[in-house]
């Protein structure tokens, strides 16, 4: 079993202080991000996917593309197709490196919009994160990229003329998975940076989210002004594909979202399941980006 006594009492006390933690963290900290539009997942795939994944993902999910342009966004040298995947129900920063790809660059999950970088990357070293990639001038701003206690990277990113999306239909989950030693920091930590609250906390979630149907695991969800967040505390037990899904896209049918996925190229990874009052399923796209997209269950 996953959620061993010991564990989760021991994590369980630790979350229980932070029923406090949102009204402190509003007087300390600076409100540092925008909306969860802004937020993209990053995705790297070799330059000859690129088309098939961005045609792949689009009809999935409907939305369009930026245009795709060559640049660096890296501080050191290097070379990428860029381009944006605006969808409802999510965004994709999509990357195809032509030259080898500069460490950190590729481990980071998101991109986050923030309001000001060095404040907040200042509010990130005072939440308890490190910083991996000091701030940097890209095409069309600056970035950093950070990382979390658990070993969690993000990219912190600001434009020099801000950009104005249009709100989400439905709002991605990052979905993040902690050993059960980190995770009482790591949601302590992004608390405070976010200024985000515990929206759920489930000390026995069914294992078969975490495809072990005869477990049980710790799960904790999380809002906040970057958006949504999953929290998945396991022994690290995972089969595959589980742990490789980043983001968690909510969609209205999630039968019909399969067919038009399977249509378009994706290998369905996990077949769908119900858990948690939703059905819920894993995919992989062309290039091998893997995926979890749900729908909430019927009545």
């Amino acid at each position: 079993m996953i959620s061993k006594p010991f564990a989760t009492l021991s994590l369980l006390a630790a979350l229980s202080t932070l029923s406090l933690l949102p009204a402190v963290a509003r007087e300390s900290q600076p409100l540092v991000g925008v909306a969860a539009q802004y937020d993209t997942t990053h995705v790297y795939v070799a330059p000859d996917n690129v088309g098939k994944f961005a045609d792949s993902f689009l009809a999935t999910f409907g939305g369009q593309s930026t245009k795709q342009v060559t640049v660096t966004v890296t501080p050191t040298p290097s070379t990428t197709t860029s381009q944006l995947l605006q969808t409802p129900v999510g965004t994709v920063s999509l990357f195809g490196f032509t030259t080898p790809v500069p460490y950190p660059f590729g481990q980071e999950r998101t991109g986050y919009l923030v309001r000001d970088l060095d404040k907040a990357l200042a509010a990130a070293r005072a939440a308890g994160a490190i910083v991996l990639v000091d701030a940097f001038p890209d095409p069309i701003g600056r970035d950093a990229v950070i990382q979390w206690r658990g070993g969690v990277n993000m990219q912190l990113y600001w434009h020099t003329t801000a950009p104005d999306y249009k709100a989400f239909a439905t709002v991605p989950e990052n979905r993040v998975y902690v050993s059960p030693d980190a995770a009482p920091s790591f949601v302590k930590d992004f608390l405070r940076f976010s200024k985000g609250k515990i929206e759920e906390d489930s000390a026995k979630a069914p294992g078969v989210e975490i495809g072990r149907p005869d477990d049980h695991f710790h799960r904790i969800r999380i809002s906040s002004i970057f958006g949504r967040m999953t929290v998945l505390v396991t022994d690290g037990h995972l089969p595959y594909p589980y742990g490789h899904e980043t983001t968690g896209y909510e969609v209205t049918d999630l039968d019909a979202t399969l067919e038009k996925a399977k249509a378009h190229g994706v290998t369905v990874l996990v077949a769908p399941y119900s858990s948690d009052k939703r059905r819920q399923a894993l995919v992989e796209f062309p290039g091998g980006y893997v995926a979890e997209i749900h729908a909430a269950a019927a009545p």
